[in-house]
């Protein structure tokens, strides 16, 4: 999963403390959620989509999967 939420912020002038206070997470789970390592509960990303008015649809979009191999359709 991919996500804007580091531009979001930026526009905001917000710090990642700043915006996991407001979340009720630490910065260490904001860093990671901005850097790709962690795609959030849905409740979070909810109250992400709140918090920067817009869909969920908008911040996060579908990204490749990190866990799933990568195999052609003919097996080789």
């Amino acid at each position: 999963m991919r996500n804007d939420i580091k531009a979001r912020r930026a526009e905001r002038r917000w710090s990642q403390a700043e915006l996991g206070r407001a979340l009720g997470v630490s910065r260490q789970t904001v860093i990671a959620i901005e850097n790709d390592k962690y795609d959030p509960s849905l409740p979070l990303a909810f109250r992400l989509a709140a918090l920067f008015e817009c869909p969920i649809e908008e911040i996060f979009t579908p990204g490749p999967d990190p866990t799933s191999e990568s195999t052609s359709e003919s097996g080789v």
